[in-house]
């Protein structure tokens, strides 16, 4: 066998154990992804009118907020999403399921892969759910085309990988599950520091530098611009570059501490 095949062999067992763990503690996953749904249901039918007015400067639209937040919310779930990948991580990491793993005639990085690629999985269910409720309350893309389609499931799915690469190596810093959620929380948070909610120009002046140079800005509005037709200009090369820096950047933190970490 081939240390291709070997690798190959062992990613899709450990992602089978990662997806059963999933399916049999829910709880989780099920906690943060209420997050974006009641975040969702909230601005829309609390604050839809007041901010819809505010964007389309004139009389209140809700359909109109729908259309502008659902984007930045379908992002926002995959933020949510992969805290339980780094409260998986530390778990595995504490309970000394690893040290075992480390003593079978199993490939190394197998564990982070499948954790990885069961964590991207997970993020598309929840992406599709969200986008479900979205379109249960008057979400629609009339104008985006199979293409636009295809390349924000791209995007998706790429901003969900880097993420995911990230919320890795937040788990096996961690000590505890819980030090891994708290230290995954700005995953959370930075969506609502962006122009998920609100145009960046209608931000304080000293506020604006936050929300524009940050991650899921550039990738809200290049999904918006392939969803709804709206203009994309620079965001889409500044999303791409976030995606893949944050990939490599975790994916190099996760493997160096996987190498040297002890059991705790």
């Amino acid at each position: 066998m081939s240390a291709t095949t070997y690798a190959f062999r062992d990613s899709v067992t450990m992602l089978r154990r990662n997806l059963l763990h999933a399916r049999r503690y829910p709880s989780l996953t099920l906690n943060l992804l209420l997050t974006p749904i009641m975040l969702l249901l909230l601005f829309v039918y609390v604050f839809g009118d007041t901010m819809s007015a505010g964007i389309g400067g004139g009389a209140p639209d809700r359909s109109l907020y729908i259309a502008y937040i659902v984007p930045g919310l379908l992002l926002m779930t995959i933020g949510s999403t992969v805290v339980g990948t780094a409260v998986s991580v530390s778990t595995d990491m504490s309970e000394g399921v690893i040290a075992r793993f480390r003593t079978m005639p199993i490939h190394r990085g197998s564990v982070i892969v499948g954790h990885v690629i069961g964590s991207v999985l997970q993020s598309v269910v929840s992406v599709v759910l969200v986008g479900a409720v979205g379109v249960a309350i008057g979400f629609r893309s009339t104008d985006a085309t199979a293409l636009e389609w295809l390349a924000a499931l791209g995007l998706l799915v790429l901003f969900a990988v880097s993420l995911t690469w990230i919320a890795v190596g937040m788990g096996l810093v961690s000590p505890t599950a819980e030090a891994a959620s708290n230290n995954a929380t700005p995953l959370i948070l930075l969506p609502l520091l962006s122009s998920a909610f609100v145009p960046l120009d209608t931000m304080p002046g000293w506020f604006r530098p936050i929300a524009e140079y940050q991650p899921f800005t550039p990738a809200i509005e290049t999904l918006r611009g392939l969803l709804l037709g709206t203009e994309i200009g620079h965001n889409a090369w500044l999303a791409g570059a976030w995606c893949v820096g944050l990939t490599v950047l975790g994916y190099f933190w996760s493997k160096a501490r996987f190498d040297r970490e002890p059991q705790r």
